[in-house]
């Protein structure tokens, strides 16, 4: 259920909005290993603690 909703999120921005997302896509290929797992950290973060605060 978790993963399916997931999706559904993670489809809204391509499908709302697709020159945006892939003009943010280009953007994201330029960055750095460590500025791409710096993001990854905080997102990870941010949805441990939507969870925890959510539960």
């Amino acid at each position: 259920m978790a993963l399916g909703l997931m999706l559904v999120l993670e489809g809204m921005m391509p499908f709302l909005f697709p020159s945006a997302w892939r003009e943010t896509l280009r953007k994201l290929v330029q960055f750095q290993d460590g500025q791409l797992r710096f993001l990854g950290l905080t997102l990870m973060l941010s949805g441990l603690l939507l969870i925890y605060w959510i539960k």
